[in-house]
């Protein structure tokens, strides 16, 4: 098993810590990883993304250059790195941000309401991770949950309880896309 994910969208939509959370949940159950994040000169308000490799044997290369899961969370990342997914792979977007549709029939396809549902725009990020691995169960949420307890930085601890509840969220959103797909 080995699964390849591109996270993308601007910087300060949480893109990275994403991209991290589900590595470090993937290495806490004793899967391979590699996560790479790459920005944009502008940091904040400019591209952002990251690839994260999961898998059950050792991983020959961190490069991802045909992603089979797209977890895309603004418009021009959806332009830029939708045509890169392989077919027959999982796009979640973020249909708060995104009002265009793709062409592909190769995929197969979660609009997810996520900034319009989350608690807070900062929770975005979370709501589109539980909604991911409710698509494509990865990992459990319970496995992602434990990770954002031990991973999570001391000066965000206030916010566990906020994180999960969107992953919830997250969750819920995609069971009921699902049920109508």
């Amino acid at each position: 098993m080995q699964h390849e994910l591109i996270f993308a969208g601007f910087g300060g939509q949480g893109i990275m810590f994403s991209g991290q959370l589900l590595a470090y949940a993937a290495m806490d159950c004793g899967y391979h990883v590699t996560w790479i994040p790459s920005y944009g000169p502008e940091m904040r308000g400019g591209t952002a993304y990251c690839t994260v490799v999961i898998a059950d044997h050792a991983i020959g290369s961190p490069v991802v250059k045909h992603p089979s899961i797209g977890v895309i969370f603004n418009a021009p990342s959806f332009d830029k790195f939708v045509p890169m997914l392989q077919p027959n792979g999982l796009l979640v977007y973020n249909q708060s941000l995104i009002p265009q549709r793709t062409s592909r029939q190769d995929l197969r396809i979660v609009p997810v309401p996520a900034t319009e549902r989350a608690p807070t725009p900062q929770l975005t990020n979370m709501v589109m991770l539980g909604a991911l691995l409710t698509a494509k169960p990865i990992l459990s949420l319970d496995a992602l949950k434990a990770a954002l307890e031990t991973h999570m930085p001391s000066h965000r601890r206030n916010l566990l309880e906020a994180n999960v509840e969107a992953l919830s969220i997250g969750a819920q959103l995609a069971e009921q896309l699902l049920e109508r797909l």
